[in-house]
């Protein structure tokens, strides 16, 4: 990982704490988020990035007159280890260490801890304002970010060009969601909804957009009315003649600089609005009710019917995985006859890239993007979990060392992300053994029956059994959301121990158990699954829901162990393997239809 210079470091925070003192505050709580609450930020957002060096997806940092922290989940304790000087921050896992408990362990009495509204949810400032209070101190809301002061190069924000989804890959109409939505508007009793979610946006309006890596969403802002057209506010700068006037059917479009007095004239008639305190800033809260509006506090209402995907959605997702698994197979047998040592990971990430781009143009569609930054680590850079390969730490692919994969690609009628872990050479029994572990927990997820209205915090622990009975465990969540031609993580649906919506059918999600030896390997095994109907099980007395695997890619068979797989296990390996050839040749040159015929043997052939 880079890092930036532990000096700079040291004088951006100097340079913070001069600005906190002059806006008489001990302290500022520094997200990683931007007006949207998005995920993956653009240039112009990356203020907690600026200030730490760390450079993750997900992270905190609380800077006081005499201590600064960096909160980071399992996926990144290792790249924050290396991205971020030590000296001006120290680092706590956000789990072990919740950032409001930390602060009210740290503050001292009458302190005024800073932070910015509009980079805060509802939620977030009940927990930090409840902290500050146990601890006599006082949470206080910025009328600017001191950071932008001190930013002196900071980017501009985006102007992506947006374009239209077609129903042929949306599926339905963005008249019909959102009559859907004012259905819910008014099951809510609410009068309006904020939407500031760039996806939830995105598909509302069957739109999409470039202001994000990856993320092919516009930022925006909307608000919807039980009774009346929306309201969207984007910049016009982003919008073609004839793209404005599709929206405009749609909704009455105005500047995103509107915001302001389009929650001000919410709260004059007095509506009830709904506001997801999970997702939505709390500058929002406050202007609708300082202006005399009513706030009714529920989830996005476009959050489950975008997470279950509807028939054309499913279907454009299976598309998606032919072509990506057989850019994947291309790419993994091209990787077999690579001579040892000879390839890094940049290199070897690039290839996969082109090996998508050229399958889709083969299958008659198109890569659009990827999902995200592959995650190409060899070696001890596969143990971090998260690792972005530079070429300052970009290793070469050597001899019996395990190589971990982790990439995705968005076509437009759908979101792929998958990862596989190979041998280069020759496997040590501990590989095979853990890596017949974290195969064991995928499988126990990709063929389980659970009740309706189960959840993935349910589910989780189907994943790490194994694991667990050799004192074995990984640090990060079994399985996230996935979005169509939308974010790679989506909500509300997870397989996690925090992972309390319920899985309903169409939902798409991630199976992808690991193992991580700090120093020394990675191992990953990700497909993509999707919530099946309920459905009868001989004998049984309730349906029950499973999961279809989207996926379409071998497992490296020299890395199991047989001897710790079931029966079952097998069985369920060997039908997945022979799913492939049949789906996939008709990508595939003759020499990779031969490599893919050899590694996807049944387990009891040599």
């Amino acid at each position: 990982m880079t890092k930036t210079p532990p000096n700079v470091t040291r004088q951006r925070l100097q340079n913070l704490r001069v600005r906190l003192t002059s806006l008489g505050v001990d302290g500022f709580i520094v997200p990683h988020a931007d007006e949207h609450q998005s995920e993956y930020l653009p240039a112009s957002a990356e203020r907690l990035a600026w200030l730490t060096g760390f450079t993750g997806s997900a992270g905190l940092a609380i800077v006081l007159v005499d201590k600064a922290v960096l909160f980071v989940d399992g996926r990144y304790t290792l790249q924050a280890r290396a991205e971020v000087d030590a000296e001006s921050f120290s680092q706590e896992h956000v789990t072990e260490t919740p950032p409001p408990k930390w602060l009210a362990a740290n503050v001292r009495s009458g302190a005024r801890v800073g932070y910015d509204p509009w980079l805060m949810t509802i939620g977030d400032v009940r927990r930090y304002a409840e902290a500050c209070k146990g601890a006599a101190a006082e949470l206080v809301a910025l009328p600017e970010n001191p950071l932008d002061a001190i930013w002196t190069d900071r980017p501009l924000p985006p102007l992506g060009a947006v374009s239209l989804h077609p129903v042929k890959f949306a599926g339905e109409p963005a008249a019909a969601k959102l009559d859907r939505l004012r259905a819910i508007l008014i099951e809510k009793k609410a009068d309006a909804a904020v939407l500031t979610q760039a996806d939830s946006i995105a598909w509302t309006f069957n739109m999409r957009g470039t202001d994000i890596a990856h993320n092919p969403a516009p930022l925006a802002f909307a608000v919807l009315r039980a009774a009346s057209k929306p309201s969207l506010l984007i910049d016009s700068r982003k919008l073609t003649n004839s793209v404005r006037a599709e929206l405009s059917e749609l909704a009455e479009i105005s500047e995103p600089d509107g915001l302001g007095g389009a929650l001000a004239r919410l709260g004059e008639e007095k509506a009830k609005v709904l506001l997801d305190p999970q997702m939505t800033a709390e500058a929002i809260r406050a202007a609708i009710a300082d202006a005399g509006g009513t706030i009714v506090e529920a989830q996005d209402p476009v959050i489950l019917p975008k997470a279950t995907k509807n028939g054309t959605e499913l279907a454009g997702a299976r598309a998606a995985h032919v072509r990506d698994g057989a850019a994947m197979v291309r790419f993994l047998a091209w990787l077999d006859a690579v001579p040892p040592g000879t390839i890094d990971e940049i290199e070897a990430a690039q290839k996969l890239r082109d090996f998508r781009a050229d399958t889709a143009q083969r299958d008659g569609s198109e890569l659009a993007d990827l999902s995200f930054d592959t995650i190409s680590g060899a070696g001890p850079n596969g143990a971090i979990v998260h690792y972005r390969a530079t070429p300052a730490t970009a290793r070469k692919l050597e001899k019996d060392s395990l190589y971990l994969v982790d990439s995705g690609a968005q076509y437009h009628d759908g979101t792929t992300d998958i990862t596989r872990t190979v041998i280069i050479g020759s496997p040590t029994r501990e590989m095979r053994e853990r890596f017949t572990r974290v195969l064991k927990g995928h499988i126990a997820i990709a063929t389980a029956r659970f009740p309706v209205a189960a959840t993935g915090a349910q589910l989780d622990s189907f994943a790490r059994a194994a694991l667990w009975q050799a004192g074995l465990d990984y640090d990060h969540g079994t399985g996230h959301g996935v979005g169509s031609y939308l974010s790679v993580h989506e909500g509300p649906a997870g397989i996690s121990k925090r992972g309390t919506a319920a899985l309903e059918p169409g939902m798409i999600v991630s199976n992808e158990p690991g193992y991580y030896k700090t120093g020394a390997y990675g191992i990953r095994i990700e497909n993509l699954v999707v919530v099946s109907p309920p459905a009868s099980i001989p004998g049984g007395d309730r349906d029950m829901l499973s999961f279809e695997t989207l996926t379409l890619c071998p497992i490296d068979r020299r890395l199991i162990e047989r001897g710790l797989l079931s029966p079952s296990e097998i069985a369920w390996i060997d039908g997945y393997h022979a799913k492939l050839l049949p789906a996939l040749s008709h990508l595939l040159d003759p020499n990779e239809i031969a490599w893919l015929a050899a590694i996807s043997k049944p387990l009891d052939e040599h």
